[in-house]
């Protein structure tokens, strides 16, 4: 087992790496926990990867959780006046 310096060390030499580098490694770190039916889990990574690369492309631009939630809520809202009517 690392000792919590060996592991600050790990980390900050991960983190010079570059960013497809970094994702790799996150990925392969996030395989290496899961068990048997965790594949959905799984399937979310190319998604995450592309949604990363248009942020970091500049195609799309993050939003604060608070914002995300209203967003949602309201289209939720939206789509059931739609369908009761």
């Amino acid at each position: 087992m690392l000792s919590l310096v060996t592991t600050e060390k790990l980390l900050s030499e991960v983190l010079r790496l570059p960013r497809k580098e970094r994702a790799r490694l996150a990925e392969n770190l996030l395989s290496s926990l899961e068990e048997p039916g965790e594949v959905i889990a799984a399937a979310w990574v190319p998604e995450l990867e592309r949604r990363s690369q248009d942020i970091a492309d500049g195609r799309a631009l993050p939003v604060d959780w608070e914002t995300a939630r209203l967003r949602v809520l309201d289209e939720l809202s939206r789509r059931g006046r739609r369908s009761s009517s």
